[in-house]
């Protein structure tokens, strides 16, 4: 099933259609957005959807950068540019949280914060051979939670690979659960808060 999948992709793209939804529409996710824990930090009073996109929002001028990018590798990929400037903006800021492309202590590389530990890193820290890698490691992450939870909506397999980008598919238990044990409690929520303000700014 994995290979047909990706199979299916690359017909797609090389029939010039448009396939961003191929893993689920970003647009009809729920979520609860960015919790305190992640608001806090970034001088923020609040919570939720709005705190997600008031911080987006800071990232958008540094995240341009990066979106012909962002927009060639997520289509390649089938998978909405808005997921992915979404990632990069809760790992990395679009970079700008970053020293000499690391973050994490060191153990993470790259915009999309690729784990050296687990990974042999791809390119240069903001390259798009980076970007491809980080992509390649969400939408595996997804396939993963679509083969543990087979009777989960699309969209609901999309916000659990979010979630397991970052703390692993072994901690997705539970849809309602599924943040529990990522960083703050609330990666997927608020990625997915976050990607729906890309969307609607382009991406």
């Amino acid at each position: 099933p994995h290979f047909q999948q990706w199979q299916l992709c690359h017909v797609l793209v090389l029939l010039g259609l448009c396939c961003s939804n191929f893993y689920g529409n970003i647009a009809n996710v729920e979520t609860t957005g960015a919790s305190e824990r992640t608001a806090k930090p970034e001088g923020l009073g609040y919570a939720g959807v709005a705190a997600s996109e008031k911080i987006a929002e800071r990232d958008l001028k540094n995240m341009d950068k990066y979106k012909e990018t962002i927009t060639k590798v997520a289509n390649s990929k089938c998978i909405s540019p808005s997921v992915v400037a979404a990632v990069i903006s809760r790992e990395s800021h679009a970079g700008t949280a970053l020293k000499d492309g690391l973050g994490d202590h060191g153990n993470a590389f790259g915009l999309m914060q690729v784990d050296k530990r687990y990974h042999q890193t791809h390119g240069a820290w903001n390259s798009e051979e980076h970007i491809k890698q980080g992509t390649d490691i969400l939408c595996q992450s997804i396939i993963d939670i679509q083969k543990k939870f087979p009777t989960w909506s699309k969209e609901q397999q999309l916000k659990g690979g979010i979630s397991a980008y970052n703390a692993g598919t072994r901690n997705v238990r539970t849809y309602e659960g599924m943040d529990i044990g990522t960083t703050h409690n609330d990666y997927a929520n608020d990625v997915v808060a976050r990607a729906k303000f890309f969307q609607r700014h382009g991406y």
